[in-house]
């Protein structure tokens, strides 16, 4: 049975603590950890363990997932908008050695947390880094991520989105037959999948099998609609259909309700998600 959980992105203006405590107190069952500011950007994030871990046992909770898609922190002025840099593609040598290190350190952390999966998307292909390099440069990353992963005993996910590298679901599939490590997935995300213009519930059915962990939130318009993740019930997506899919396919993992659009309100957000999404998952 697929058990629900809500990312601590949609939480930046908390602690980490006191976000998985709110998403705690909702009634979730898992909680999703954001490794970049202002939660567990790791290579700060050393004095924070031992408070994550506590909060961790009083709550009872379970880490779903470590996304490590951004690393914002990186950078003294990163963009406030979606931002990948570096990524696992980023042609310059040391930022994407940083960039394979960091996602190494986002794997210790899940397995220091009984998390099963970490995520991680691919970025953009820039100007100088046509695809086919860029293509080159993600599988020795990943080549590299996923020898560590596997001495950890966590899955990676490769997170599709319209627009970077790896945008849909035949795509994400290609790669992992191309890499051919059972440790490597798909993170799916179903709002990138009904953007891109692919049937959600169809894509679960793809991926049976080399699915991480899933992303959720809902989407007005699908097909050349506003990437803007809402909360469910608020836009287009057939969530009914989506969760009989993820059943049928014998899906028994998480499935994450990602709302970083709603830092303002997130305790509102994350409670009309639980309310929404509970009927598909008894």
């Amino acid at each position: 049975m697929v058990q629900l959980a809500f990312s601590t992105n949609a939480y930046t203006r908390f602690g980490l603590a006191e976000a998985i405590r709110r998403i705690a107190d909702c009634g979730y069952d898992g909680v999703e950890l954001l490794a970049d500011v202002p939660h567990a950007y790791l290579p700060e994030f050393d004095d924070d363990r031992e408070e994550l871990h506590e909060t961790l046992e009083a709550t009872g909770i379970s880490v779903s997932n470590i996304n490590a898609n951004t690393a914002a922190g990186y950078y003294d002025d990163a963009p406030d908008s979606s931002f990948f840099d570096p990524t696992l593609i980023t042609d310059d040598d040391e930022e994407r050695a940083w960039r394979v290190s960091y996602t190494k350190d986002a794997i210790d952390l899940a397995g220091a947390v009984g998390a099963p999966a970490v995520c991680v998307a691919t970025g953009r292909p820039e100007p100088g880094n046509p695809p086919e390099q860029a293509r080159e440069y993600l599988l020795d990353s990943l080549h590299e991520i996923l020898d560590h992963a596997e001495s950890v005993g966590v899955d990676v996910g490769i997170e599709f989105e319209p627009e970077l590298l790896i945008e849909c679901t035949d795509e994400v599939l290609d790669l992992i037959d191309v890499v051919g490590r059972d440790a490597l997935g798909v993170n799916l995300d179903i709002g990138h999948a009904a953007v891109y213009g692919e049937d959600p519930a169809e894509s679960v059915r793809q991926c049976a099998g080399q699915i991480t962990g899933v992303h959720v939130e809902d989407i007005v318009g699908g097909r050349r609609g506003k990437h803007y993740h809402r909360v469910p019930g608020e836009g287009d997506l057939n969530f009914e259909a989506i969760f009989r899919t993820l059943d049928d396919i014998g899906y028994d993992g998480f499935a994450t309700l990602e709302l970083y659009t709603y830092p303002d309100a997130p305790d509102r957000a994350a409670q009309r998600s639980l309310d929404v999404l509970r009927q598909y998952t008894p």
